[in-house]
């Protein structure tokens, strides 16, 4: 059976670690790091997200305030509300929650954020500087997921990385992140997506298997090798008549049969997902301490 990887104790310590550090810089600096937190509509996912963001964000002692704008907005009025943000110095960090409804173009919004207040890690500047190896916010979920690997001794260097899944905000960014020359990455990455044949031939050569897919129970038993570190990064509800709400919540990996020939694998829930909460606590710091350099 595969060592669990508890997302949710790591996050408790480095949300320690998050505190410790803020209240450094409000003995030193009197600065207290601030989240501006954008929801646009009302998306239940979504809206549970934010309210876990907000209180991770009092836990540590930073400040934070949740803009709740009707599923109505417009793309002028969003963007209004991110260029009043841009110029609040109450705030360090400003997370815009996806998705956004459908009249409103994401691109442009993500764009039109400061990019030293985009914690997420998601403008093309930021972006670039990831490429670079020069990142100054990793995105979320990304390095949530270098974490767990390197604070349970599950190096990446040298080791081949299969990432299911090419998205901006996991894909992408974490196949950029493991490849670079640095601590706690080196690795050889192969990103998979739908149009990549024989998935199965693929997974089965991973030493660490990410699975960002967004379906349910994609990867099955027979598709990873003996030995192998799964990371779960996916959250789907699937139909339980036998729980009171209906449903459960299930990630992209077929747990029990995947955890009796692995090494090591994160359950979901309290695999990723408290991680990438985590982090962008630790992204958010490191706003705050960008605007305490360049005041």
């Amino acid at each position: 059976m595969a060592k669990i990887l508890d997302g949710t104790a790591l996050a408790k310590g480095i949300r320690a670690e998050v505190a410790a550090a803020v209240a450094e810089m409000q003995q030193k600096y009197e600065v207290t790091p601030g989240l501006a937190a954008v929801l646009v509509g009302d998306d239940p996912a979504s809206a549970i997200y934010v309210r876990n963001k907000g209180r991770a964000c009092a836990e540590v002692g930073m400040a934070s305030e949740t803009f709740h704008l009707p599923a109505s907005t417009s793309q002028a009025e969003l963007m209004a509300l991110i260029e009043s943000l841009n110029h609040d110095p109450r705030f360090h960090g400003i997370l815009v929650q996806l998705p956004l409804p459908r009249q409103i173009d994401e691109g442009p919004v993500i764009q039109s954020l400061l990019p030293s207040k985009d914690i997420d890690g998601m403008h093309p500047f930021n972006m670039g500087k990831l490429v670079l190896g020069t990142p100054d916010f990793i995105p979320g979920t990304p390095a949530g997921i270098q974490q767990i690997l390197v604070r349970n001794g599950y190096d990446p260097a040298g080791c081949h990385v299969v990432v299911c899944g090419r998205s901006n905000i996991v894909g992408k960014p974490l196949a950029i992140l493991l490849m670079q020359k640095q601590a706690g990455a080196n690795a050889t990455v192969t990103v998979c997506h739908t149009g990549t044949k024989n998935l199965p031939a693929l997974t089965r050569e991973a030493d660490i298997l990410v699975a960002a897919m967004g379906r349910a129970k994609a990867i099955t038993g027979d598709m990873v090798k003996e030995g192998a570190v799964v990371i779960d990064v996916g959250i789907n509800r699937i139909d339980d008549p036998t729980r009171k709400q209906g449903f459960r919540l299930v990630g992209d990996v077929d747990f029990e049969p995947v955890s009796q020939k692995a090494e090591a694998i994160t359950p979901v829930p309290g695999g990723v997902g408290p991680m990438t909460i985590a982090m962008l606590l630790v992204n958010t710091l490191a706003a705050a301490r960008l605007s305490i350099q360049n005041r």
